[in-house]
This record gives C-alpha cells, structure tokens and sequence, in this order.
C-alpha cells in the first residue's frame, strides 16, 4: 500500500519546538518532492512548507517563514517547528509531488500532492 506517515505531533506549549517527520511506504521518498500541510479546526488544509527531490528548494508560507525548518535525508523529511503559536495548532500531513512543483518555484497546493497519511495532531496551548 503506497502512502505517507507522519508523526511527531504533540500537545505543546506556546514558545516551544516539535520536529515532525514523513516517512514513506511502498514507495521510494527520495523520487518526490515533499510538502508540509496544516489543516486547522474549521479550515481547509493549506500547503506550509515544501522541499524538492534534492533538498536544494524550499518553500515556506509567510505565516511559518522564520520560524519552520524543512529538511530532509534519504528516507525521512523532517519539519522543524520553532516558537510555537496557538494558531500553529491543527493536523499536520505531508504529501509528495513527483513532478518537483517546488523547485519550479511552485508553492504547494492540496491537490499537486498524492500519498497522503492520516496526519499527525500539533496542539500548541498552555
């Protein structure tokens, strides 16, 4: 079965730092470029992050720039949050691109990515 797991997610105090990770299953990861969503209460999902196939490309939303870090290694793409806010809170997925969107400059959106996970829950309260 061909599809993305995320874990990582946890209750965390405004201020504070989680990493995520996506690792792949059925398929190679290293092929795909890979986007971070966010999906809060209420709100449609919308593309934070993206890195390409290679690492050399990455994408950030204006509400995480500064603050997120995408990174990635053969297996594994990472996504380092730091000074966490409430409204960073939501359901974290990742999905994969394989025609590389992001390092054409491209900012991710729901329906270029494919494999999707069933998420990994981000609550950042205190």
């Amino acid at each position: 079965q061909v599809h993305l797991v995320e874990s990582g997610g946890a209750l965390v105090q405004p201020g504070g730092s989680r990493r995520l990770s996506c690792t792949a299953s059925g398929f190679r990861l290293a092929d795909f470029a890979v986007g971070w969503f966010r999906q809060a209460p209420g709100k449609e999902r919308e593309g934070i992050s993206a890195i390409s196939s290679n690492g050399d490309s990455t994408y950030y939303s204006e509400s995480v720039k500064g603050r997120f870090t995408i990174s990635r290694d053969k297996n594994t793409v990472y996504l380092q949050m730091n000074s966490l806010k409430p409204e960073d809170t939501g359901v974290y997925y990742c999905g994969a691109d394989y025609s590389d969107l992001v390092a054409k400059g491209v900012a991710p959106e729901v329906q270029e990515y494919y494999y999707w996970g069933q998420g990994t829950q981000v609550i950042v309260s205190s």
